[in-house]
């Protein structure tokens, strides 16, 4: 829709990189707003019991623990609220284009087909930039002794 409403006056050549340039941003700022609210960056193994067929549903968690009355202690608020800190500052730390597949495929949740496309590449180099920031940051978070 942006690139229609502010670029549509521009020659055909220029629109792939204009798109990538509005996608980037857009991510970015979606990103932001996010910490700006005080969102929640979880680990989702931090939540998942060993025992669960791998159906796991954050909103579903997040509303166990909203409805727990306090049951966490400051200490483990602090600490999850440290480890998040860490993670996002981790994510930061990315390569550009591993954060923004990393970004669109779990926070975002689009499957590969939609973030290939988003990202103009093919689903072979969406699942390569995954992995590569999966890997980067559990070895980024080990180091620093969070175990994910």
């Amino acid at each position: 829709m942006k690139l229609a409403q502010h670029y549509g006056d521009k020659p055909a050549a220029e629109l792939p990189m204009l798109f990538q340039r509005i996608l980037s941003n857009t991510t970015l700022d979606w990103f932001r707003r996010r910490k700006t609210r005080n969102a929640l960056f979880s680990n989702m193994s931090d939540f998942a019991s060993p025992g669960e067929d791998g159906d796991f549903d954050l909103l579903e968690t997040l509303e166990t623990l909203t409805n727990s009355d306090g049951t966490e202690s400051a200490q483990d608020a602090t600490e999850r609220s440290q480890i998040f800190r860490e993670i996002e500052l981790e994510i930061k730390e990315l390569p550009a284009r591993q954060r923004e597949a990393f970004l669109m495929r779990y926070w975002e949740e689009m499957d590969v087909a939609e973030t290939a496309a988003a990202m103009g590449c093919s689903e072979g180099s969406v699942k390569t930039h995954c992995s590569r920031a999966v890997h980067a940051l559990s070895k980024a978070l080990s180091a620093k002794g969070i175990k994910l």
